[in-house]
């Protein structure tokens, strides 16, 4: 049995239905020239498509609907105040224009308690928010809606480093707004600086708004990376005895528009995948001469064109309790510079969030008990880069495994499940299982990196995990084990999905 210690550095912020009381409330009539709005099927009261057990003996009857009367937007502070030291109300970043215009009930409207639940969720899935609660103020003919919402605290400025096989010592800055403008565009920039590289990520969003139907939303970003091969990894190495760096450099544009509930992006991709040795300097073959690259100079240029469709109806962003998140995407590659490539990249991500009550009863926590289910999917038709093969195993994929360790493939699926618990207030805990294949399919891949490396093509890890909520975020230590006897540790940030 071995048993490896993976630590990933994590960085420090510094801050700079129908409404049934309706049917209660209303008021019968009989008149002649009034249309009715309630009406009787089978002996029981009917609203709209809700039919209640309220047993009735005549054949029409009306009530006045609720009016949504007025809507306020009001801002809580990190002491759950809504009043500041001066007795003023508490100001947000975020544009209360925003936010109404993110509602689909609307002053003017009937009121829907479907509707508000709905709308109630869409604001808690803002990144740029911490906390939505509503409160109605009501009487028979009117309704009144008092959302209070608490802000994320953006901009963040970040700071990190850590130590890593590839690069050494590294430090890293970062600068994160996710509500920018105070209309939750955002910005999240990160810089990485080692003794031997410079690397960076950066990308701006400015997210589609339903209230201007005619404007489009758009994202751009630009990257520069290198890490450790996932594909080529050390149990071949380079001929100088060196193990394969993989570098990467690119950026995107794309747009950005929602139907409904359904998210899309039409995006335009560059990417050049280079292959290099500890030097850093280029390199086509490994030590048994499998190649590298499709091109067979070490580098290949991915053009690709890409479409994604995505439905969020989690009942919020952090930590879930119910609901699910469906992602489609296809992109094609353009055969355009070094290596030529025209292929096409196909996958489905499906999160299902179940709510349980086997320990617990059910009450909020930061750590909600629940099962929380993950399946996902994707082939690649044509040529491609061996080094953009699908890589099974490693943190995000099958725990228990390194990186890639299980297979590096034409296609994939995988399956995770994890039981999520709380401890205490501000940690939970996880016991997990996942399990992946590459359907046979890596022997389908350029030079064969998987088969040649003797991976296994299929395999599954288990073990359990702690999550705590901290100042820094959600920190992720899992223990995951594999059905190869491997035992590894790993820290990092954010939920598995």
């Amino acid at each position: 049995m071995r048993i490896q210690i993976t630590v990933v550095a994590i960085a420090v912020i510094l801050v700079g239905g129908q409404n049934v009381e309706a049917i209660a409330n209303s008021q019968l009539s009989t008149e002649d020239g009034v249309e009715p709005t309630l009406q009787i099927e089978g002996g029981y009261a009917k609203y709209g498509d809700y039919i209640g057990s309220i047993p009735v003996d005549t054949q029409s009857v009306e009530f006045s609907q609720r009016i949504v009367k007025d809507i306020q937007i009001r801002f809580v502070n990190n002491k759950d105040q809504l009043l500041d030291d001066k007795g003023q109300p508490i100001k947000g970043r975020t544009q209360k224009d925003f936010i109404i215009g993110l509602l689909k009930l609307k002053p003017g409207q009937v009121f829907r308690e479907d509707l508000l639940e709905a709308d109630l969720q869409r604001l808690r899935r803002l990144e740029s928010f911490n906390e939505v609660n509503v409160y109605r103020q009501e009487d028979t003919t009117s309704v009144n809606l008092i959302y209070e919402i608490k802000e994320r605290e953006f901009p963040a400025l970040i700071f990190g480093g850590g130590n890593n096989d590839d690069v050494g010592l590294y430090g890293q800055v970062g600068y994160r707004d996710a509500n920018v403008s105070g209309i939750n565009d955002k910005l999240d920039t990160t810089l990485q600086i080692s003794g031997k590289d410079i690397q960076f990520h950066g990308q701006f969003t400015s997210r589609y708004r339903p209230e201007e139907p005619n404007r489009l939303g758009y994202t751009i970003s630009g990257f520069r990376s290198r890490n450790i091969s996932g594909t080529f990894n050390e149990d071949i190495r380079l001929s100088n005895g060196d193990r394969v760096r993989e570098g990467r450099f690119g950026g995107s544009v794309g747009v950005l528009k929602s139907f409904d509930e359904w998210d899309t992006a039409i995006s335009l991709n560059y990417t050049r995948i280079s292959l290099r040795d500890r030097e850093y300097n280029v390199t086509q073959v490994d030590r048994l001469g499998s190649p590298l690259s499709v091109s067979g100079t070490g580098i290949d240029d991915l053009f690709t064109v890409s479409f994604a469709v995505s439905r969020d109806q989690r009942d919020r962003r952090n930590n879930p309790t119910q609901g699910s998140i469906f992602t489609l995407s296809t992109e094609q590659a353009i055969p355009i510079g070094l290596g030529n490539i025209s292929s096409n990249r196909l996958k489905g991500d499906y999160i299902q969030y179940l709510p349980v009550t086997w320990i617990g009863n059910g009450k909020p926590t930061d750590n909600p008990e629940m099962l929380a289910i993950n399946f996902q999917i994707g082939t690649i038709i044509g040529d491609f880069p061996p080094a953009d093969a699908f890589n099974i195993g490693g943190l995000d994929s099958v725990r228990g495994y390194g990186y890639g360790k299980v297979a590096s493939g034409r296609s994939y699926g995988l399956a995770s499940v994890e039981y999520r618990f709380p401890i205490f207030q501000s940690i939970g805990g996880v016991l997990f299982t996942d399990l992946a294949s590459d359907f046979g399919s890596s022997d389908s891949v350029l030079g064969e990196p998987g088969v040649l490396r003797n991976k296994p093509g299929s395999g599954f890890g288990y073990g359990l995990g702690l999550r705590v909520n901290s100042s820094f975020g959600l920190i992720r230590g899992d223990l995951g084990i594999s059905d190869q006897g491997e035992v590894r540790l790993e820290v990092t940030t954010g939920q598995r999905f």
